[in-house]
């Protein structure tokens, strides 16, 4: 009978396609579940890889009292599909996939920006109807934009879009050289033509663009969330888009996902909808992989983590 391979039982949960772990062999028992098998093998394991990012599975299989993981890590910058209240409380370090993803997000809302400015869109569908018509279109040199999210990514995005010209103040938790804090928020949001939601979701910042903050945009002002779906008000945003408070929106994140095909949002004058795509880059899974493999080798050998989770908050701290 073969013996089981020695070290840590590293359990990894499923997604296509599957993460390269093969600088592992030998040195974890790798093994492979989907959520249907995850809550009768997390007492065992000793590591979880959450490669299947976007499902609850792991907040609803988590284990209470008794045996489960040391670590767990997460194929996302975002950790509320993970956390609950025995997870929190327990001495299990969290990590999260910070870094992968800034320059792919801040590539894409620059895309956005420039798209709907220039109304790309617009000249698509006028393509296929084979109508020419020349119309006036916006400079995005000189605009302003508000990102909300102070984090590597909401910094990433407004460098990006610093390079076009535009001036990106940044919105954190906390004020610091460079950053403004929750105090600026509304005054940032109501002269911006920009407004980039790039927060991490708490209970802080759950459903805080509603209403009100989308009252006090400009009328020509634009509206990006590429962060959580639960952030928005999507009644209140389809409202604002309807009443023309402002000029348009782009949402790359949803509260429900995949967007049911009788959803009202298809149908949304000037809402610009795309299939949580800013950071899904070709190459992407190997990149995640990677890091993954870096983070194990520094586990392994007893040295600290980077992108540990501040469980209580919800993030990685300095966001």
């Amino acid at each position: 009978m073969t013996a089981p391979p020695p070290g840590p039982t590293l359990l990894v949960l499923d997604a296509e396609p599957l993460p390269r772990l093969g600088r592992l062999t030998g040195r974890a028992r790798i093994e492979h579940v989907d959520a249907s098998a995850l809550a009768g093998r997390l007492p065992y394991a000793d590591v979880l890889l959450v490669w299947d990012f976007p499902t609850d599975a792991v907040r609803e299989a988590w284990p209470g009292d008794g045996p489960r993981p040391r670590w767990v890590h997460t194929a996302s910058t975002g950790v509320d599909h993970l956390m609950c209240p025995e997870l929190t409380a327990s001495d299990t370090v969290v990590t999260n996939a910070r870094g992968v993803f800034d320059r792919p997000v801040a590539e894409y809302v620059a895309g956005l920006v420039l798209s709907m400015a220039k109304d790309l869109p617009r000249t698509w569908d006028l393509q296929r109807v084979r109508e020419w018509r020349p119309r006036e279109v916006t400079r995005v040199g000189g605009t302003r934009a508000c990102v909300v999210g102070s984090g590597p990514i909401g910094r990433a995005i407004a460098r990006t879009l610093k390079t076009l010209g535009v001036t990106a103040s940044v919105v954190g938790r906390v004020p610091r050289t460079g950053i403004h804090g929750p105090a600026d928020l509304d005054r940032l949001i109501a002269r911006a033509d920009w407004v980039i939601a790039a927060a991490p979701l708490t209970e802080r910042t759950y459903g805080m663009f509603d209403t009100r903050r989308f009252g006090m945009m400009q009328p020509s002002a634009r509206f990006i969330n590429v962060a959580h779906g639960a952030l928005v008000d999507e009644e209140a945003l389809v409202g604002a888009l309807s009443k023309r408070w402002i000029a348009g929106a782009a949402l790359d994140v949803l509260r429900r996902e995949p967007l049911a095909p009788d959803s009202p949002l298809w149908q949304v004058p000037g809402l610009l909808l795309s299939p949580c795509m800013a950071g899904n880059t070709v190459g992407r899974s190997d990149e995640l992989g990677r890091q993954f493999v870096e983070l194990y080798d520094r586990w392994e050998a007893g040295k600290s983590l980077p992108n540990v989770v501040d469980k209580q908050r919800g993030y990685v701290p300095g966001y």
